[in-house]
């Protein structure tokens, strides 16, 4: 809690976003009116978006690259009051929070969804698509946010109005001008050649039809070949002197059928014992093994090109190549600050809803949203690491190289 408020102070603090106009924000109702509209495929750069869509539902690799990128970054999270004229109010915002968490989204079924639940699709499309947006409606009283509703990211477009370009709402009817202060998007890794975002998987398609190429042929070659047997050639004996047809037939015809009933009832343990008039062939692909990790080292890279493409390693998806901890330690710190990179916006974003859900009920405070990024398995390093600054603090204390107060500061930015 700020100084401010355990003083008591009564000096009013300027709100941290100026109270919105009621007449710029809509109820639900008015904008799904808005939004139910179909786009056609000839825009450009929608194909691209159901591509990367099919690619996810069909492909077993990307399907796992995006679970693991919006898994790791919809981490568990909560709003924190920062500032507040005083503890009464600070409560109150951090009871509105509260709800606010519980009742941000509406899902497509229909039924109120949390925060936790609305991050997953928020990072889902923002890692797919390459851009989230939508519209944020309040109550038809105004006295705070209602619904946040999202849009399709393919039916977003930029349109040249006089010297400037805005974004719009594509729609069969009419384009939905969308320079209005209800309308918040987050475009991914955009430049001056995607201002509207890229999806991770922009690097990805060319090599995907290779490695499903690659998987279909292997599929029609082992069709082909069938299932591995044994040929069992069975030579007739000499005929002996002064036998019949009808002896000499029977007597090769019993041959034959006591070397039919032995290799039936040979068990996996036991070996085919014969005369030296019957041989047994091998039916099936020569040198087996080669050609099999001939194909398991081909697949094995196209697969790595489909993780490189969306900026993860093989082993953080459960492909296991060797890779010793240590790498994989630090392969997965690289992962998790380009996670944090991509909170920061979405951080920014969840701040403005709800600092507009405080504004619009007279709540002047001030609040932040912060996701928590700590894992089990590193509390032990965390804690090593926290015990270490701590002891620095009292030794430059003891050396009386800071004073108390710089220490006790210093401490406290550590909790």
């Amino acid at each position: 809690m700020s100084d401010r408020i355990k003083n008591g102070s009564k000096v009013r603090l300027a709100t941290t976003v100026p109270a919105p106009d009621r007449k710029s924000f809509q109820p639900v109702g008015e904008v799904r009116s808005m939004l139910s509209c179909s786009t056609e495929d000839i825009y450009t750069g929608r194909y691209r978006m159901k591509l990367y869509r099919f690619l996810v539902d069909n492909l077993p690799a990307i399907s796992a690259c995006l679970s693991t990128w919006v898994r790791l970054s919809a981490a568990p999270g909560k709003f924190e009051i920062i500032e507040a004229t005083d503890d009464r109010t600070a409560r109150r915002a951090e009871a509105r929070l509260e709800r606010f968490a519980e009742r941000v989204y509406l899902n497509p079924s229909g039924h109120d969804g949390s925060l936790v639940t609305f991050l997953v699709e928020l990072f889902g499309q923002l890692y797919r698509d390459g851009v989230f947006g939508g519209i944020l409606t309040v109550h038809r009283d105004g006295s705070g946010v209602d619904r946040f509703i999202p849009v399709d990211g393919s039916d977003l477009a930029l349109k040249d109005s006089g010297a400037r370009r805005r974004v719009v709402l594509r729609s069969d009817s009419r384009d939905l001008g969308l320079d209005r202060p209800d309308f918040y998007f987050i475009p991914f890794n955009s430049d001056i050649n995607h201002p509207l975002g890229r999806s991770i998987f922009q690097a990805v398609p060319f090599v995907a039809y290779i490695e499903r190429q690659l998987v279909d042929d292997m599929r029609r070659a082992s069709h082909n070949s069938g299932f591995h047997r044994l040929h069992v050639k069975v030579t007739p004996p000499e005929r002996t002197a002064g036998e019949s047809d009808s002896a000499y037939i029977e007597r090769i015809n019993s041959y034959f059928d006591s070397t039919v009933s032995m290799i039936k009832s040979c068990e996996i343990d036991e070996n085919p014992v014969t005369w030296d008039n019957i041989s047994i062939d091998y039916i099936g692909p020569e040198n087996v093994r080669s050609v099999t990790n001939g194909w398991f080292i081909n697949h094995r890279a196209m697969i790595e090109e489909i993780c490189a493409g969306t900026n993860l390693a093989p082993y953080l998806l459960g492909y296991s190549y060797g890779a010793t901890t240590t790498w994989a330690s630090f392969k997965f710190d690289l992962v998790m600050r380009q996670v944090k990179s991509v909170q920061a916006e979405v951080v920014a974003f969840l701040e403005w809803m709800a600092q507009i859900d405080l504004s619009l009920a007279g709540l002047d405070v001030k609040c932040r949203f912060a996701f928590d990024n700590t894992l089990a398995y590193q509390a032990a390093d965390q804690t090593r690491v926290l015990s270490g600054q701590v002891d620095n603090i009292l030794r430059l204390y003891e050396a009386g190289l800071i004073d108390k107060t710089t220490a006790r500061r210093k401490a406290g930015d550590l909790i």
